[in-house]
């Protein structure tokens, strides 16, 4: 028994592919750290650009609540009396 004299006992196949696939998985790993922090940092560009539109985005919220609101009784009136002026 060779093994008993304390030698260290080769590694078998199963124990050298789990460290072939170990190290595969943290490389993999890495790489999707990586990746994640590329968008990341993309998602902030997005979202700096986003907020330099901001102003402008409720400067045409309040064109459009200004346009979407029906015109004064007054504009009706004088509308209604061309027409039947324009009749007579």
């Amino acid at each position: 028994m060779a093994s008993a004299s304390g030698a260290q006992p080769e590694a078998t196949y199963f124990d050298t592919q789990r460290t072939l696939l170990v190290n595969e998985v943290a490389a993999s790993m890495e790489t999707v750290l990586q990746n994640m922090n590329k968008l990341n940092r993309s998602l902030e560009g997005v979202i700096a650009v986003g907020n330099e539109f901001s102003q402008v985005e409720g400067l045409w919220s309040q064109f459009e609540s200004v346009m979407s609101k029906p015109p004064p009784a007054q504009d009706s009136e004088s509308k209604h009396a061309k027409e039947g002026g324009g009749a007579g």
